[in-house]
């Protein structure tokens, strides 16, 4: 039998990492002399890997002013993280919430707009790594909402579209969870509003990790 994978995304899911997002895109825009495109547009884009969410920021300007945005993004961000000064808490009761998927037989694992290095740094830094048995992340994958990601993930599970849920909180988690024939729960703690989640294709949507179990039931 295929095994239950609860997949998740990172960024507004399983931490609140808008206030390092937000400062990263103003640094990038700042530094090609464009003006910031406010937080409204940035939560938007969160979520979708870092190209394609720059071509969404700055539609206008010349594809290789995309390339440099997302250069000076990566570099604002490395910078942050050496300085100490990447802020990524946990949601509340997020560990709860693993800890009871995993007793109820779940296997965890993270489909991410995140790099490999970052979401690994993210993870550990919270004593998360070792609990998720798969991580798909933009390095290896294109950016949601195509289901590479999903599809990646169960195959390295051991799971089926079937017993595959889709747990994120943008329109992108939940139109890839679709696409792979996973079932999809939206949370609105993140960054896209529930009504959207339910016209992007959710099952449903939880306000508080606490919630989790039961609507994977």
């Amino acid at each position: 039998m295929a095994n239950r994978l609860a997949l998740f995304d990172c960024d507004g899911t399983l931490v609140d990492s808008q206030h390092t997002i937000f400062r990263c895109v103003e640094i990038a825009f700042a530094r090609a002399g464009l003006p910031s495109p406010g937080r409204v547009a940035a939560r938007r884009v969160v979520g979708l890997s870092l190209l394609p969410a720059m071509r969404m920021l700055a539609p206008g300007v010349h594809a290789d002013l995309h390339v440099q945005l997302t250069e000076d993004y990566k570099a604002a961000f490395q910078k942050m993280r050496g300085d100490g000064l990447v802020d990524e808490p946990l949601f509340d009761g997020i560990v709860d919430a693993l800890d009871a998927l995993e007793a109820d037989g779940w296997i965890l694992g993270v489909a991410t707009g995140k790099s490999d290095r970052g979401l690994d740094l993210c993870l550990r830094h919270h004593g998360l790594r070792e609990r998720f048995v798969t991580l798909q992340t933009a390095d290896r994958h294109p950016s949601k909402p195509h289901p590479s990601m999903a599809h990646q993930a169960m195959a390295e599970a051991g799971a089926s579209p079937e017993t595959t849920v889709m747990i994120g909180d943008t329109s992108f988690d939940m139109v890839m969870g679709v696409a792979a024939g996973a079932r999809a729960i939206g949370v609105d703690w993140g960054y896209h509003p529930g009504e959207e989640l339910l016209a992007a294709g959710a099952s449903q949507i939880v306000s508080h990790a606490r919630e989790l179990r039961e609507a994977m039931l």
